[in-house]
């Protein structure tokens, strides 16, 4: 799981002379991806329902001597998913890289959260994914060639995420729908791969919907660091670049990934205790 078989077939470097299109480019993760992709040659198109912050990431990477343009998207419209997809196919050609990376997240206990929020949070961090495939992989499939991106969590790999408890959903689906798809479409020439964020310093927190005053944040574990938005984009287009799948932004992940999959009832059980002594797994700086 941490590396990819020897003997598999190696995609050639996936950003030189490469068009990408990135949904959710505006700010945190996905703009430091847009920028790190346009730096190994990649050619942009950067869609956010903030289109003046996707713009200024455009900006940026023309400054620096790149393509990239940026449009107005909220992919909780299907037909805005399209429009955004059909527009950057007209002003850059055909799209090798797609990125689904729109996310939102909440803080609540599960019984206080509104049914309306858990449709929400689920159709922005999950049913965007779907929506973006329904446009891309006929497309890819058809050429037999292209990339898909997913942004999943460390929340999506094991329980800690108590009080976020529809992004937990969501992020797991993405993990899980990342892994299947990608069992799905390398036999036909079309590589997967899902970001799986741990702490990450990001805006992801600002405007967040509080369901419950009492409800702690807990993190995924004291042993991480919190990591800038530029190191991740780093790890994923490494990771991309090495022909991984499942690309998580600290590899310590893995051992504790380990240990659930040993017991996940005890695993559980720890979690319910820690959490009893009052150790949130908030991770250090």
């Amino acid at each position: 799981m941490n590396a990819p078989d020897k003997h598999a077939i190696r995609p050639r470097p996936p950003f030189a002379n490469k068009r990408a299109l990135i949904y959710g480019a505006a700010r945190g993760i996905g703009r430091a991806v847009a920028l790190e992709f346009a730096h190994r040659g990649a050619e942009l198109a950067l869609a956010d329902i903030d289109v003046a912050g996707a713009k200024g990431t455009a900006a940026e990477i023309i400054k620096m001597g790149g393509r990239a343009i940026g449009l107005s998207c909220d992919v909780l419209s299907d037909e805005a998913v399209r429009a955004a997809a059909a527009e950057a196919e007209r002003r850059l050609g055909e799209l090798d890289i797609v990125m689904n990376n729109v996310g939102v997240i909440l803080s609540g206990n599960p019984e206080d959260i509104p049914m309306s929020e858990w449709q929400r949070v689920l159709s922005l961090n999950l049913l965007s994914v779907v929506r973006s495939l329904e446009v891309f992989l006929p497309k890819m499939i058809a050429r037999g060639a292209g990339h898909i991106v997913n942004t999943g969590s460390f929340a999506g790999l094991y329980p800690y995420a108590t009080n976020r408890m529809p992004y937990v959903a969501a992020k797991a689906a993405v993990v899980a729908l990342s892994e299947s798809l990608a069992v799905y479409l390398q036999p036909k020439g079309i590589r997967v791969s899902c970001l799986c964020p741990g702490p990450v310093a990001t805006q992801v927190m600002e405007g967040m919907k509080t369901w419950s005053v009492n409800a702690p944040m807990p993190g995924p574990g004291t042993q991480y660091r919190v990591k800038t938005a530029e190191e991740a984009a780093s790890i994923l287009a490494d990771g991309m670049r090495d022909g991984r799948i499942v690309i998580p932004t600290d590899e310590k992940v893995w051992e504790v990934v380990r240990h659930h999959a040993d017991s996940p009832d005890r695993f559980i059980q720890e979690k319910v205790d820690e959490f009893a002594r009052g150790e949130w797994g908030r991770p250090g700086r």
